[in-house]
């Protein structure tokens, strides 16, 4: 597996790809690493548009963070993915939610970078 690290409030955030054959597995943890969110995305490529669902576990708020990448990574490799998202840390504020969101995205599209350029 590939992956791409972040330091942030004294915990790690990991994102972890893996290919198989044409598609991705992409996890995020950080934290007590959990399932929190897993969400499918696929590209059509008769319509050329990005398609994706996700599920989110009883009591998990990581449904935005799974979504936005199942889609963002269907979208620029053309393939299917799966994305789980677990990120856990006791008595956090909404401050450090909202840096902890907007950094799990720098990791998503950072990652989209890297396999547009794997084209």
């Amino acid at each position: 597996m590939k992956q791409i690290y972040r330091e942030l409030f004294g915990t790690r955030l990991v994102l972890d790809w893996k290919e198989i054959d044409k598609d991705i597995v992409v996890t995020l943890t950080g934290g007590d690493e959990h399932v929190g969110a897993v969400a499918t995305g696929s590209f059509d490529k008769v319509s050329e548009r990005t398609y994706a669902s996700v599920i989110t576990l009883p009591g998990h708020k990581e449904d935005d963070i799974a979504l936005y990448g199942a889609k963002k990574i269907s979208a620029v490799s053309h393939s299917t993915t799966v994305f789980i998202v677990g990120i856990h840390l006791d008595n956090i504020s909404k401050a450090e939610i909202l840096e902890i969101v907007r950094v799990s995205n720098e990791m998503i599209e950072e990652l989209s970078g890297i396999l547009e350029e794997e084209q």
